[in-house]
């Protein structure tokens, strides 16, 4: 086969090579076009959709602060230089007004009792001689028997002696209330809440053996900044929750008269239920935080499933005519339950995204699975701007 006959051949085989690749460069861009249209009209998600709710929500001021007793009481030694020989109690007992919690040795003040005894009998006796004299002198005052100098001190001798008594009647109660203070005893009915008596040890008076929580009473000493304070009212109901779970409904007893300076709050004192129990849920010293009641209002809420929170920032997805969400942001308020309140960013007839917010971005298309409600809610929360 001859050059010239070669060329034509090489050329057809060229051609027959290189026109389906034209081919497949020109048609596949479009195939691909297609494609992506028809995937771009399929929806992201299904979905179910809602309105806002018009419904009653407690209204609740949240405040942080100690539990701490209503009041506590002292009790220490009133005896001076005496030994404790017994301790009835120790922390965490139940006592009750009167009852005895530690006694001193009492065999020193008893022979002080004693003797003071005896001197009172004594100062009686004289006092009884003395008395007779002057009743004689008295008798013979007219007769003239008697010089009114002998007179005169028979009298004088009386009162005396009279005044002797009173002075030995006063040292013999001064002893006997020695005595009695060998007993120390419960000023009121409470607990014990700490306890540095021991047997054996020598105290002077004063010196603190014991500590009490007055009849068992806890408060809540919650800080409440001034803007909230005028919001609080003498005997309304609050809700305490200990670190340890526990809760507990107490009552407004009183409101700080002054507010701190460096802080700008105020205490608010809150009287807890009494309960002396060694299960008691509530100890004096624990942090807790607790809710005010102060009363109830309408709002706007939806399901929190509703609300996407993203960067700090609430957002739901508004349903429109094409079935695509939009993202718009809300001011969210106060929580009960599994609902939200929205303060402002969507108007009371506005269909949003119910279940699925989470997985959604704006602009998307979505499937509904239920129909939304025709009847939008009567009033109608405020549209941001």
């Amino acid at each position: 086969m001859n050059k010239q006959t070669m060329k034509p051949m090489a050329a057809l085989l060229l051609a027959a090579f290189v026109l389906p690749c034209v081919g497949i460069a020109v048609y596949s861009p479009v195939s691909n076009a297609a494609d992506k249209k028809e995937e771009a009209q399929k929806p992201a998600l299904t979905v179910s959709v809602t309105r806002p709710e018009k419904t009653t929500l407690p209204i609740r001021l949240t405040a942080n602060g100690n539990v701490a007793a209503w009041q506590e009481a002292s009790i220490g030694s009133e005896s001076n230089g005496l030994r404790l020989t017994e301790v009835r109690v120790n922390v965490g007992d139940v006592v009750k007004k009167g009852q005895v919690l530690a006694v001193f040795s009492a065999d020193t003040v008893n022979a002080d009792v004693a003797q003071a005894r005896a001197a009172l009998l004594e100062a009686e006796a004289t006092a009884a001689e003395a008395k007779a004299n002057a009743a004689r002198a008295r008798t013979l005052e007219s007769s003239g028997a008697l010089s009114a100098q002998q007179i005169s001190q028979y009298l004088t001798a009386e009162q005396t002696a009279n005044a002797r008594i009173a002075s030995a009647r006063a040292a013999l109660n001064s002893q006997q209330l020695r005595l009695r203070y060998t007993q120390v005893v419960a000023p009121d009915s409470g607990v014990i809440s700490a306890r540095s008596a021991t047997v054996g040890a020598v105290v002077g008076a004063g010196t603190e053996l014991f500590r009490m929580v007055r009849q068992g009473r806890l408060e809540w000493r919650a800080e409440v900044t001034a803007a909230d304070l005028r919001n609080i009212r003498v005997g309304g109901a609050a809700r305490v929750k200990a670190a340890n779970g526990s809760e507990l409904t107490g009552k407004v007893r009183m409101i700080a008269p002054t507010v701190d300076p460096q802080t700008r709050s105020a205490l608010v004192y809150v009287d807890l239920p009494t309960d002396t129990g060694a299960n008691a849920p509530f100890k004096a010293g624990m942090f807790a935080t607790g809710q005010f009641e102060l009363g109830e209002s309408g709002a706007f809420t939806l399901p929190q499933q509703s609300v996407a929170v993203r960067d700090g920032f609430s957002y739901v997805f508004r349903l429109s005519q094409d079935s695509r969400v939009h993202q718009t942001k809300i001011q969210p308020g106060r929580r009960i339950g599994d609902r939200i309140e929205v303060l402002s960013g969507i108007a009371a007839d506005t269909v949003v995204v119910q279940s699925g917010a989470g997985f959604l971005n704006d602009g998307d298309l979505v499937a509904v699975s239920n129909a939304p409600r025709v009847a939008p809610p009567a009033g109608g929360a405020r549209a941001s701007k």
